[in-house]
């Protein structure tokens, strides 16, 4: 097929080539028209050119003809392009009669994946959120909450209490408290939906049965509803379903009316849901609105921090504090001309202007105490950053020790191999001077062996100390044929020496002294073999003590007593 629809196009190239300019088309090329091959001609030279017309241009200037002479090269190519047609459907046919008997198993498997693919999107959507699964069915408690669909929003912290079902948000324009209360509502559902919200640690949220939302301007021309009516349709729905269970958001309520009697309505709606026990977030501007949590049991008031400096929002959310509005302050600053802001000033009622003051107060003493929390945090990082820095030093010291010890260790290796190279050379001077001495010569014979004894080191010498009586040594005369010869000189230790040592009961580090200690003296005393008790017990004695005795130079052999010996609890050394 590719060489049929290669033919074609090289054929059309052809003929294209050999037409002059007032017979094709600009820009001409071979293309496809009906799928069929054609080749752009101007309308002109449609006669000339002959063939059969597949299609003209908008303008009608140009028709796209199959010439004469490839139309026999354009039945084969439609042949070739319809036998290969078929075969693809030939071979699906028999792949899905391969498949069908497993129809079942594959859409199962199919339903797996697109629950698998479901897990994933929501776990990722967790770790990318860094979001945390809130105790379910507990009171509203949100702690590091976040706008689920902000880049980076400010967290904010809210809980009520059980006899608190409803938040008042006050405070200036574009403050973030429409963001706040869309914000619980999101968090919720999001909750309910499975996925996991981008929340902190430590948070709760209740079940919603019911969700109720009043945001934004409704206005209609076509339904004749203006602002107010619109939010009042609003309002008549909620107070028709929301009950125990429900979670209602507000926004602005009682706005686009007179605020007396849209004060009033707010109020008498944000009563009626709170004796409901239905959990309400509404935002406002009214001042009377503001009072009303102080006198109604289970409203709250709250507000977000606004900058009173530089008039601009820090989107904090503050509990049990109602917020200004700021709208004199914010159109002095947008350029109001003062005699207009100073009469405005005057018009405000003396009720107020108390509580605005009021509420400047409070702020300021919020702003100090946040001051104060924030120079407690950084003193407390202080402790912490010198807390770590002890316990980095104890570390250390701990480090050190463990160093020193494992030093001392290593020298006390050093100079017990140090102790056996020069006990050799004692005795090979002990050997020297017995082959040699006579009466004549034991002053000499002394002078050699105290030379080979003051190459030990005084600690060790002063540890393992032994006496030769160098008066004695002389050449033995009339030796008995047969008598076997000393093979070693007579020392003569301080004490006796026994053949067995416990170490049953003590660590590693207090049992290693007592071996060296041990086998030094049984070396000293010209014992063959030592008895070392470990006691059976972790195993960790008797792993030492064989490892000691594999690295020791004077051991010939070691193994566990026979089992009537002690067995796994006793280690015999043979002595080389």
């Amino acid at each position: 097929m590719r060489e049929a629809r290669q033919r074609v196009i090289d054929r059309l190239g052809a003929i294209l080539g050999g037409l002059d300019q007032t017979e094709r088309a600009p820009d001409a090329a071979v293309t496809v028209r009906g799928g069929r091959y054609v080749i752009p001609v101007r309308s002109t030279a449609r006669a000339r050119v002959g063939g059969i017309v597949h299609d003209e241009s908008a303008t009608r200037s140009t028709v796209f003809v199959e010439p004469p002479e490839i139309i026999e090269l354009g039945n084969e190519l439609r042949a070739a392009e319809s036998a290969e047609l078929r075969e693809v459907l030939r071979v699906l046919r028999e792949l899905t009669d391969l498949l069908r008997p497993h129809a079942t198993t594959i859409a199962a498997a199919w339903e797996m994946c697109i629950a698998f693919d479901d897990l994933c999107a929501r776990a990722r959507y967790a770790v990318e959120v860094n979001g945390f699964v809130p105790e379910i069915g507990g009171h509203l408690k949100i702690k590091g909450g976040r706008h689920p669909l902000l880049d980076h929003p400010v967290p904010f912290d809210l809980e009520l209490f059980p006899d608190e079902f409803t938040v008042l948000v006050s405070g200036p324009n574009t403050g973030g408290k429409t963001v706040l209360i869309k914000a619980v509502g999101l968090l919720g559902l999001l909750t309910q939906s499975g996925i996991v919200p981008p929340i902190g640690p430590h948070s709760s949220l209740p079940i919603f049965e019911r969700v109720f939302a009043d945001i934004g301007d409704r206005q209609s021309i076509a339904a004749s509803l203006s602002t107010f009516s619109a939010h009042v349709a609003a309002l008549r729905q909620i107070l028709d379903g929301a009950g125990p269970g429900s979670l209602v958001l507000l926004d602005e309520i009682g706005s686009g009316t007179d605020p007396a009697e849209g004060g009033a309505l707010a109020a008498a709606t944000l009563k009626t849901l709170t004796r409901r026990r239905a959990v309400t977030l509404a935002t406002t501007h009214l001042g009377a609105l503001k009072q009303l949590a102080a006198e109604t049991v289970g409203i709250v008031n709250a507000s977000l921090q606004f900058d009173a400096e530089t008039l601009t929002p820090t989107y904090r959310l503050l509990k049990g504090v109602p917020g200004r509005s700021y709208g004199l302050a914010i159109a002095k600053r947008l350029g109001i001309a003062s005699d207009v802001l100073a009469e405005a000033e005057r018009a405000v009622p003396d009720a107020e202007r108390t509580l605005d003051r009021l509420l400047a107060s409070v702020e300021a003493r919020g702003r100090d105490i946040d001051a104060r929390a924030a120079e407690l945090e950084t003193r407390a990082a202080q402790l912490e950053l010198e807390r770590q820095n002890l316990a980095d030093l104890e570390n250390l010291e701990r480090e050190l020790r463990a160093r020193e010890k494992a030093m001392d260790k290593d020298a006390r290796d050093r100079a017990r191999a140090y102790l056996l190279e020069a006990r050799k050379t004692v005795e090979a001077a002990l050997a020297q001077a017995r082959a040699a001495v006579t009466e004549a010569t034991a002053k000499e014979a002394r002078r050699i062996v105290e030379e080979a004894i003051e190459k030990t080191e005084d600690e060790q010498a002063e540890r393992k100390k032994g006496w030769v009586n160098l008066e004695e040594l002389r050449r033995r005369k009339n030796v008995p044929t047969g008598a076997k010869s000393p093979d070693r000189s007579q020392v003569h230790t301080t004490t006796s020496v026994a053949n067995e040592i416990s170490l049953r009961g003590l660590t590693v580090e207090e049992a290693e002294p007592l071996l060296l200690r041990a086998i030094d003296d049984a070396i000293l005393a010209d014992l063959p073999y030592l008895r070392i008790i470990h006691g059976k017990g972790t195993g960790a004695l008797r792993d030492f003590v064989q490892a000691a005795l594999k690295r020791d130079p004077r051991i010939k052999r070691f193994a566990l007593a026979p089992s009537n010996q002690g067995g796994h609890g006793v280690t015999v050394a043979e002595f080389v």
